[in-house]
Formats: C-alpha cells, sequence, structure tokens
C-alpha cells in the first residue's frame, strides 16, 4: 500500500501524463487508500497537500503493516 502510495507522489511530483492508463491506475488506487487523508491538509500549494495526504497514509500504513509483522512473528 505505502508503494502505491509513493509511487503515486512521486508521478505527482514529476508530472507524470495524467492520460496514461498506468498513471490513472496508480492514481485511482492511491486515492482509494488514502481517501481518510485526502485533503485533510489545507497547504496553498498543491504538491505539499499531495505530499502531505498522501504521505501521511503510507506512513501510517508502514506503522499498521510492521505492527502486524511483528505481532505476527512474535506468535
Amino acid at each position: 500500500m505505502a508503494v502505491i502510495l509513493g509511487l503515486w507522489i512521486l508521478m505527482y511530483l514529476l508530472d507524470a501524463n495524467r492520460g496514461n492508463d498506468l498513471v490513472q491506475f496508480v492514481h485511482d488506487a492511491a486515492r482509494w487508500l488514502a481517501g481518510w487523508s485526502h485533503d485533510l491538509f489545507t497547504f496553498d500549494e498543491a504538491w505539499a497537500r499531495v505530499v502531505a495526504g498522501y504521505g501521511l497514509a503510507a506512513v501510517v500504513y508502514l506503522f499498521v503493516g510492521h505492527a502486524i509483522a511483528n505481532r505476527l512473528h512474535r506468535n
């Protein structure tokens, strides 16, 4: 999940062609994954909103995934 979110942030910052099917797929998946954090921040710059909103979701998914993996590894 975090990889998809990170990939979308990278594609956004590099101004990827939104007409491309791969870019559209990554954007749709990232928007769905970060639905709870999308537009959470109201920075003036669009790139800052994308990095903060999608980045927060990626960090949360990494943290939760790591916690679940550690829990499963102990048992």
